[in-house]
C-alpha cells in the first residue's frame, strides 16, 4: 500500500520506515558497553607503552655511551638519580621521567653519594655491573641490565 503523501515513483521506497527510538537506544547502549570494556584496556596498554618506551630510551642512551667510549677511547658515565627521577649521560642534558613513572630500584654501578649511582662505560667495551628498574603506579616495570663482560645492555619486562 502506498502512502498518499509520498511523491516517489516506487512503492517500496515509500513503505520503508526509519528506526524506532527503542532500537536507537539499544544500539547506543551496546556502543556504551563496548566503550566501557575497551577504554580501560586501551589505558593500560598506553601506560605499559610509556614505561617500555622510557626503558628503551634509557637503554639506547647506555648503548650509545658504550659505543662512544669504545670509539673515543675514554670512559663515559651514566649517572642515575632515583630521588630526582632522572638520569644524566656524559656530555648530554639530564633526562627526567614523567610523573607517572619512577626509577624504583638501582643496583650495582658505583655510588657517588646517598642519592646518585653511576655506571661507567670503559673504552674496552666493558660496563660496571648493575640494573635499573623503571615502574609506574600500576606496578608495570621494566629492568635495564648491564652485562659487565660482554658490555650488553638488556631490557626485560618484570
Amino acid at each position: 500500500m502506498q502512502n498518499a503523501n509520498c511523491k516517489m515513483q516506487t512503492a517500496t521506497f515509500c513503505n520503508q520506515r526509519g528506526f524506532s527510538l527503542i532500537e536507537l537506544i539499544a544500539v547506543m547502549l551496546l556502543i556504551a558497553l563496548a566503550a566501557a570494556i575497551a577504554v580501560p584496556a586501551i589505558d593500560r596498554a598506553m601506560k605499559k607503552r610509556e614505561v617500555k618506551q622510557s626503558a628503551l630510551g634509557l637503554a639506547a642512551v647506555a648503548r650509545d655511551l658504550r659505543r662512544q667510549a669504545v670509539y673515543g677511547g675514554v670512559p663515559l658515565r651514566l649517572t642515575v638519580s632515583p630521588s630526582e627521577n632522572g638520569y644524566h649521560a656524559s656530555g648530554k642534558p639530564p633526562v627526567y621521567l614523567s610523573q607517572e613513572l619512577r626509577i624504583s630500584r638501582v643496583e650495582g654501578g658505583e655510588p657517588i653519594d646517598n642519592r646518585l649511582r653511576q655506571f661507567v662505560f670503559f673504552p674496552n667495551g666493558s660496563i660496571l655491573d648493575g640494573t635499573i628498574e623503571l615502574s609506574d603506579r600500576d606496578g608495570i616495570s621494566y629492568v635495564i641490565s648491564f652485562d659487565p663482560l660482554a658490555g650488553r645492555v638488556v631490557v626485560t619486562h618484570q
